[in-house]
């Protein structure tokens, strides 16, 4: 039987979440890296024990862990992070410029076919690549190259890469997005890259149809359709149908269309699921009632699943990186709250159960299927 592996990054620490393809019962594992912000946890698709994590700390600093045990056991390997050529600047929330700086690693997204390759996205905004095991790293300058960096500036968690995604049919290709600037794309692996924010209207900035500058929360990507993208934006839910060339809004009947997180059914492209929250200025889930929306058309039309989540005196969040999905036949979505719990749906959202209850805030949540 299939099996289950969840990795979820907290506040305080890692923690990996086992169970059988049932998904009934899990052991749960952890906490790595006690104390330390853990941003992301990844596994590589190419060996499915080869683990990621981004440590982070405001007294030590920034490091990469390494697992080559599916968790059990961990390695710091290479930190070493600089920006490549002149240090620049960007711009502050006043319009002031203010010099790059490197903070933390947002995102860690490993190589669809090499264990040993992965980017980084990291904040402030810049991309960055290892090509052995993350012992040593690149940043693929032409991002922050493309001239609009002066423009970009930070949003309320800071001016952070906070999302990667490779194109599974064409290793050139790159998607990023990045708070509060905007989602990018290259299309030869990273040497140049294209603003691809057309369509997006952000009613806080001067230029409200900006070429960049918008807050872009969360983009996500089904791997059968790399030209179809769906976007969680500041305000907004989005979606292209031509690799981000352009976009139009599909948040329909939402409660709100503010919220973090957006992802896509395992084997039904046009099924997705997003999380909204009350505002930018209030955090929490509306009318304290934690529902998860699915649309199965793609966009506009939205159903509420409630089934097992709890529906009064409920005031979480969920983050951006906190929602994920399994690729077994009776499709897995899994999240985690500020308030440390994590859901488990076993069956594409229709029931909900809780993981765990008591972790520390969840920051991210990564699934793998494992034969």
């Amino acid at each position: 039987m299939s099996q289950v592996r969840v990795l979820v990054g907290t506040r305080k620490g890692a923690f990996v979440l086992a169970s059988d393809g049932k998904r009934e019962h899990w052991v749960v594992t952890g906490p790595h890296f006690a104390g330390w912000e853990i941003y992301h946890v990844k596994a590589s698709p190419a060996d499915p024990n080869r683990l990621y994590a981004s440590q982070s700390s405001s007294w030590f600093g920034q490091l990469i862990q390494r697992s080559n045990d599916g968790g059990n056991t961990w390695e710091p390997v290479g930190n070493k992070f600089a920006y490549d050529g002149a240090p620049g600047t960007h711009q502050w929330y006043d319009g002031t410029p203010h010099p790059w700086e490197f903070k933390r690693v947002w995102h860690l997204e490993p190589s669809l076919t090499d264990p040993d390759t992965l980017y980084a996205g990291v904040e402030d905004a810049a991309f960055f690549r290892s090509s052995d095991g993350g012992l040593s790293w690149q940043e693929l300058s032409g991002l922050r190259g493309h001239g609009s960096g002066p423009k970009w500036q930070p949003g309320a968690g800071g001016m952070c890469l906070h999302t990667i995604i490779l194109d599974p049919s064409n290793p050139n290709r790159i998607f990023i997005a990045i708070s509060a600037a905007g989602a990018f794309r290259t299309d030869d692996g990273g040497q140049t890259w294209k603003p691809i924010n057309r369509g997006l209207h952000s009613q806080y900035i001067p230029d409200p149809t900006a070429e960049v500058g918008h807050c872009v929360h969360h983009v996500a990507m089904h791997p059968s359709r790399p030209n179809v993208l769906f976007m969680q934006k500041h305000w907004d839910v989005m979606r292209s149908d031509n690799a981000g060339d352009s976009w139009h809004e599909i948040s329909g009947n939402l409660p709100t269309d503010f919220g973090f997180v957006i992802d896509v059914h395992a084997h039904q492209p046009e099924t997705i699921y997003v999380i909204p929250i009350k505002s930018d200025s209030e955090h929490f889930v509306p009318d304290g009632k934690l529902r998860v929306f699915r649309s199965r058309t793609g966009g506009n039309q939205w159903e509420p699943l409630t089934n097992g989540l709890p529906q009064a005196n409920c005031y979480v969040n969920v983050l951006r990186d906190a929602m994920a999905v399994d690729s077994l036949d009776q499709c897995g979505v899994y999240f985690g709250t500020s308030g440390g719990q994590v859901y488990a749906s076993a069956d594409a959202g229709d029931s909900w159960a809780p993981i765990v209850r008591d972790l520390p805030p969840v920051l991210s949540v990564e699934v793998q299927t494992l034969a």
